[in-house]
């Protein structure tokens, strides 16, 4: 390109990339066609004259990000850094909650719903949440309380409440009962059938993510070492909100859910957006369980997580858009 083709094609580089004029519109002031603009801008981009860099945050993984929410039909999916020496036994990476929280930022319009599950993540991004539009906060799940400083389901139902300016409903009971008579006895009292009248009004909800082991799974904890193995021999690989899924997404031990105070998977399923906040290596082939169940929309979850469920075999899945049970 001679001098006078490189000044117009930086003019119309600029006019295009800059300025957001249309290709119609850098052709009338330049008195050429389109297809003449089309092919400068063309060439600048192969001649170095323009570059063109995409970037965000360093903790983003914008590549693995795509090919996750590609492979399973999320409609959102971020992937965020592991940390530099992961622990085997550590729980979700506590940053995986801040990005959920800016995360749900996004999503949440003005008079949604919020539901909320019990979670070390959901209650890391409650604690990270700074800004929400104006919206309900439900909790979906009851608490689990084992001594530890893990708790806060109630007090991260609060705190979205208290940024959004709504209304807050929690629910102050055990998420795992004796038997099913003092479940269905509670899920009677007048503040946790309140907050159950609000499941089906919700638009958003995250929750979290648990497989099958100890200090991993809520639900296994709670369990007794009988009960433990009994669920174990059905299969279960993986636990979300006091449900228990097998590998292939398929949910077992449904007896289970008798004794819980927790949001119906039937009622999860019609919830327009389930955003899941999990990753680790320990928990990779749970979230891989959980979202062939097609109760999930979105991912937040990290780069040891996504290595192993991008080579998962997930041909032609994609629960997640299509919201499939796979026991249908």
């Amino acid at each position: 390109m001679g001098p006078a083709e490189l000044v117009q094609a930086a003019a119309m580089a600029r006019r295009f990339y800059l300025e957001g004029k249309s290709k119609i519109q850098i052709a009338e002031e330049f008195g050429v066609s389109r297809f003449k603009v089309a092919r400068v801008l063309e060439t600048a981009l192969e001649r170095d004259l323009v570059r063109i860099e995409i970037r965000v945050p360093a903790e983003l993984d914008a590549e693995r990000s795509d090919a996750l929410r590609a492979r399973y039909g999320l409609r959102h999916a971020v992937v965020v850094e592991s940390p530099a020496e992961e622990q085997d036994d550590a729980a979700d990476p506590e940053n995986l909650g801040e990005v959920a929280a800016e995360l749900l930022g996004e999503l949440v319009n003005e008079g949604d719903v919020l539901g909320l599950a019990w979670g070390r993540s959901t209650i890391h991004m409650a604690a990270a949440l700074d800004r929400l539009p104006p919206c309900t906060v439900v909790q979906l799940t009851g608490v689990y309380d084992a001594g530890t400083a893990e708790r806060g389901s109630v007090e991260a139902v609060r705190r979205a409440a208290q940024v959004s300016g709504g209304e807050a409903h929690p629910i102050y009971a055990p998420m795992l009962l004796p038997d099913p008579a003092t479940a269905a006895a509670l899920r009677h009292q007048t503040g946790i059938a309140r907050a159950f009248e609000y499941f089906d009004k919700v638009t958003v909800a995250a929750v979290s993510i648990g497989s099958w082991e100890p200090g991993i799974s809520t639900v296994h904890d709670m369990l007794s070492d009988e009960e433990r193995g009994h669920y174990a021999s059905l299969g279960v690989a993986a636990e979300m909100s006091a449900h228990l899924f097998d590998a292939q997404g398929r949910r077992v031990g449904r007896d289970l859910g008798e004794r819980c105070i927790t949001v119906e998977a039937d009622r999860l399923r019609r919830i327009p957006e389930v955003v899941a906040i999990a990753g680790g290596q320990r928990k990779a082939a749970a979230i891989g369980a959980v979202l062939r169940s097609g109760l999930v929309t979105s991912l937040v979850t990290d780069t040891a997580a996504a290595d192993y469920l991008l080579t998962e075999s997930a041909a032609g899945q994609r629960p997640a858009l299509e919201r499939a049970d796979p026991d249908d």
